[in-house]
């Protein structure tokens, strides 16, 4: 069977994922990146991508296809009708990334997140960010006893846990640390996310909800 190797550009992304999840955004260099690479030019990133904010786009444009897709074969095959369901259509294709060789997407998005006040993700095509929120707007169409903003709100907050549970696993993995069995994994953070999302609302966060107007907050899509 022949092996073809990668692309120029494709090395570059896969260098960049890593090098931006071990040492930052602002922690590398183009020139660090070239060189790790493989690429005796010095200058081949910015000739292949012109800055960092687009490589770091070209490492989103990269993963996304695949994940996405993932999950439309999810649903196509599930045919998802409650909310465990739509849940796993969605975090599954995240968690089954980090199990891949050589991955550090996860760990990428983690670090970004968590280093530069930019979302870098909404400056990617609109496909991308389309199919998010209509992951959401099903999520969110059955959790009908919870109210805006709080709905919204911990739909985000549960992805956001969601992705830096899953980098946290491929950073272990990458360690070659031990972790659980990925079903057990699976299952488990499932639990705990339906658990959080459907909580009934309490007195005490609806007293604190008055007067909050929901129009007026904007939230973050996340891949």
């Amino acid at each position: 069977m022949t092996v073809v190797a990668p692309s120029t550009k494709e090395q570059i992304v896969r260098t960049a994922e890593r090098l931006f999840a071990e040492c930052g955004l602002d922690g590398v260099s183009l020139r660090q990146i070239s060189a790790e690479a493989g690429n005796g030019n010095n200058s081949a990133v910015q000739y292949h991508f012109g800055s960092k904010d687009q490589l770091v786009q070209a490492v989103y444009e990269f993963r996304l296809p695949e994940l996405y897709e993932r999950r439309q074969i999810l649903v196509s095959h599930r045919r998802p009708d409650d909310l465990r369901s739509w849940v796993e259509c969605y975090v599954l294709p995240m968690l089954e990334q980090g199990e891949q060789e050589g991955s550090h997407y996860l760990t990428f998005i983690a670090t970004l997140q968590q280093q530069t006040r930019r979302n870098l993700f909404e400056c990617l095509p609109e496909r991308f960010q389309a199919s998010t929120r209509w992951f959401w707007e099903r999520i969110g169409s059955l959790l009908p006893h919870i109210p805006e903003p709080l709905r919204t709100h911990r739909i985000g907050q549960a992805m956001a846990f969601t992705m830096h549970a899953a980098s946290d696993r491929e950073r272990a993995r990458n360690y070659g640390q031990e972790v659980l069995p990925f079903a057990v994994h699976v299952s488990d953070l499932v639990d705990g996310l339906l658990g959080f999302l459907a909580a009934p609302v309490s007195p005490t966060a609806l007293a604190a909800l008055e007067g909050v107007d929901p129009a007026a907050l904007t939230w973050q899509l996340s891949p």
